[in-house]
């Protein structure tokens, strides 16, 4: 079993919830230090920035590396990657990231200043 923090449409109310409703183990936040972009609108993904005082909101899963694997990863966007990050009570768990080379293409929306994906869904007028 491993931890996996998500924070767009795998929460609860997401189309993705369903997927991994069984797997709830509460909301959560990211440590200080983690910027949060939108990918089209349709997904968000964390980059790790310590120059940056922003904690994201998300929820926390504990689910098997089988279903991470055969469920989860093949439906993630290629802009985001598997990564570890570190939670507001200090421990590691596994998260999608912005991947590498991503941030330089200049194409996604920061988001950080919403503080989760929910937030920002409402300033579009939807909901997670």
């Amino acid at each position: 079993m491993v931890r996996v923090f998500f924070d767009g449409q795998a929460m609860v109310g997401g189309p993705f919830h369903a997927k991994v409703a069984d797997s709830l183990i509460g909301p959560a936040r990211t440590a200080p230090g983690y910027r949060f972009f939108s990918i089209d609108d349709v997904c968000p993904g964390l980059l790790c920035d310590a120059t940056v005082d922003a904690a994201i909101e998300g929820e926390l899963y504990e689910i098997t590396l089988e279903h991470l694997r055969d469920v989860i990863l093949p439906g993630e966007p290629r802009e985001l990657e598997l990564g570890v990050i570190k939670l507001e009570d200090g421990s590691a768990c596994l998260s999608m990231l912005l991947a590498r080379g991503e941030v330089e293409r200049g194409v996604h929306r920061e988001i950080t200043h919403h503080g989760g994906w929910r937030a920002y869904l409402a300033t579009l007028g939807r909901t997670a």
